[in-house]
């Protein structure tokens, strides 16, 4: 077999795989119809119901509990949605924020398309509440999709003009500091992505200084949690996106699974850590890696086309490293 159908071979290998993925195609299916025609929500659509939901839905999310959350998004996303109907500010921030967790969701399982439903809806509420964080949040959302697009320098600029404007809104409180710090992290990764070093690597060392100037108990009104690790975290990701792996794995130094509060988070260090090493060309440690995101969160491996389809590919490529029949068990793919 010649190298361009052995490659062919792959890929298909590949796709077949990750169709394997955790999430029951009823639900998605659910999902999908509640975007084209809301449903009516299960309860009147009060502040307290979003309020009390919505914290419960993040919580499924930075726990790796996808297939629960993708279950409840239908009802949830309709609550918010009729809440926000009558366009009062704290109704639609709600409401972007719920559109901002399902376009989070969406993009761990690779539903791209309805992510963009789901990024563009939440610009909407965003913009219709005038919250600054809000609308940073929701430009967030957005450039994600439209980096898993292909469309990076758009990504890259879109990002980037939302946090000029939350620092032109002023940063005078934790939480203003608090977003604007995430997204100086989101930019200085997004610019890696879109090639730009120079700018990547001085807005990752930007969102540090702010980061420690942050208090380091939670923000009220503050929809990301940020700190030093979570800073270094993002670290790790601008250096493996410009290609250097070994400063990608020297910052991973500086971080502990045990600094990063949920375990979404601590599977994505491993995986950041197992990107690094298959771009050093290791694959001993690059399952480690893969074994060890599992251990926190199995569906970043399983579930994240781009994480499961390096798998994939480690898995035809060295079936003999230790380490790889476990991993091909734990996310269920036989050769």
């Amino acid at each position: 077999m010649g190298q361009l159908a052995k490659e062919d071979s792959m890929r298909r290998r590949t796709l077949l795989s990750a169709a394997g993925l955790a999430i029951p195609a009823h639900l998605l299916s659910k999902l999908d119809d509640a975007l084209a025609i809301p449903p009516a929500s299960s309860a009147s659509p009060l502040p307290e119901q979003i309020t009390s939901r919505l914290p419960r839905a993040r919580s499924r999310f930075d726990s790796g509990d996808l297939a629960r959350l993708v279950a409840d998004l239908p009802d949830l996303l309709a609550l918010a949605h009729e809440a926000a109907d009558g366009r009062e500010a704290g109704a639609c921030a709600r409401a972007a924020a719920c559109y901002d967790l399902a376009t989070a969701t969406l993009n761990k399982i690779g539903r791209y398309e309805a992510s963009r439903i789901t990024a563009d809806r939440a610009g909407v509420f965003a913009s219709l509440s005038g919250s600054p964080i809000s609308m940073a949040a929701s430009a967030r959302s957005l450039g994600i999709v439209l980096r898993h697009e292909g469309r990076r320098k758009i990504a890259d600029q879109l990002t980037l003009q939302a946090t000029h404007r939350l620092e032109a809104a002023g940063l005078g409180t934790p939480a203003h500091a608090a977003a604007y710090a995430q997204m100086l992290c989101t930019c200085a990764y997004n610019a890696a992505q879109a090639g730009d070093r120079d700018r990547a690597l001085e807005m990752i060392k930007q969102a540090a200084h702010v980061t420690a100037r942050l208090p380091t108990r939670a923000i009220p009104g503050q929809p990301f949690s940020i700190g030093p690790a979570h800073v270094s975290l993002y670290e790790i990701g601008v250096h493996w996106s410009l290609g250097d792996a070994g400063a990608a794995l020297h910052a991973a130094r500086d971080v502990h699974p045990s600094q990063l509060p949920t375990p979404e988070r601590r599977g994505r260090l491993y995986t950041d850590l197992a990107r690094a090493w298959w771009q050093w060309g290791k694959p001993e440690q690059t399952t480690a890696a893969l074994l060890n995101a599992f251990r926190q969160s199995a569906d970043e491996v399983r579930t994240r086309p781009a994480i499961r389809a390096m798998a994939v590919t480690l898995i035809d490529r060295h079936p003999r490293v230790a380490g790889v029949q476990a991993l091909a068990a734990a996310i269920g793919y036989r050769r």
